[in-house]
């Protein structure tokens, strides 16, 4: 059992790594997109447009951002031994969740947990 989580672990390794290289050549595509974009100026409805494209991005690569920080974090756990374990209930992580998400934190009994406190305290 050990032997087999060792090896999940190690995929899910690599599928971090692969994410985290997908993710940074995203932004760096997004940065270029951008300033290869119109020049400022125009008129209004140029300016507008702009404007919301830039605003786009920006919105863009703030979720690009936490997901790269989600893997960070899940590859730092790796790296000292955390990896695997819910941060709610210090339960195992079930192999198949760390596969479909390797930088989840939660096991679905702490996802649960954590979704039902936030409805009780969104009340």
């Amino acid at each position: 059992m050990a032997d087999k989580r060792g090896q999940v672990y190690l995929e899910c390794k690599k599928r971090l790594i692969e994410s985290k290289m997908s993710l940074l050549n995203r932004v760096k595509l997004g940065r270029e997109a951008l300033t290869n974009s119109e020049p400022e100026g125009g008129d209004e409805a140029d300016q507008t447009a702009r404007l919301l494209q830039e605003s786009e991005f920006i919105a863009n690569q703030e979720r690009l951002r936490h997901n790269l920080l989600e893997i960070e974090m899940a590859l730092s756990r790796i790296e000292n031994g955390a990896y695997g374990i819910c941060e709610e209930t210090d339960e195992l992580i079930e192999m198949d969740r760390l596969l479909a998400i390797p930088w989840t934190r939660l096991s679905i009994e702490g996802a649960e947990i954590r979704e039902a406190m936030g409805r009780r305290y969104a009340k």
